[in-house]
């Protein structure tokens, strides 16, 4: 088993949604599918770098995919053991949320968040989080993370959400957004809907370059 390569990078790929990173090892040349996020910020080619791997194969053709940390791949490898799930999935799921924020949305049943990713409906979401919820709970314990429970209640979570990324905000950006005025700014789980609106949007106003 491959755990992670260090190396020079030789070059990045893009293709549609699909990003291949050629990684330089010993003379040996390895190509990696990584998520959108690790290629846009990794280094120029001649760099080196560390990526974690998974190594898979499909139809007997071995693949090899890289993230940027340990918890990145062993939450693409959770997600893999979700039925209908698939590494395409599993990768538009980790570009639209950062691995904490989307751990939360699993063990939170936060489908509304889950159903950003490009390729992820309803129902897919829904089997998501039933199937992981639990393995998770545990897991993050492990991999050091801790899920808040601030955010608006339940009943407005929906309402808060759908408003906010219909004005064109991103998946995590909301999340950091409701996060931000529930940790920092300490507004009430049941206040207003426009209260939560009116916060996040001045949090995220304020944030932007």
């Amino acid at each position: 088993m491959i755990s992670y390569l260090k190396g020079i990078i030789a070059g990045i790929q893009s293709s549609g949604n699909r990003h291949t990173l050629t990684l330089e090892v010993n003379g040996m040349g390895y190509d990696l599918q990584v998520p959108g996020k690790l290629a846009t910020h990794l280094p120029g080619s001649g760099e080196t770098v560390q990526v974690f791997t998974h190594y898979q194969v499909r139809e007997e053709i071995p693949l090899l995919y890289g993230f940027g940390s340990p918890s990145e791949r062993d939450l693409f490898r959770h997600l893999l053991a979700v039925s209908g799930i698939g590494a395409a999935l599993a990768i538009a799921l980790l570009d639209t949320l950062e691995v904490p924020e989307l751990v939360q949305a699993i063990v939170t049943n936060n489908v509304q968040l889950l159903i950003q990713a490009p390729g992820v409906g309803k129902k897919t979401g829904e089997r998501i989080c039933l199937e992981l919820k639990s393995k998770l709970i545990e897991w993050r314990k492990t991999a050091g993370f801790f899920v808040a429970t601030g955010g608006p209640a339940p009943g407005i979570l929906d309402e808060v959400q759908s408003t906010l990324l219909a004005l064109g905000y991103t998946a995590s950006e909301v999340s950091h957004a409701l996060h931000y005025v529930s940790e920092d700014i300490g507004l009430p789980k049941d206040a207003y809907v426009e209260d939560w609106i009116r916060q996040s949007i001045a949090h995220l106003s304020s944030t932007e370059v």
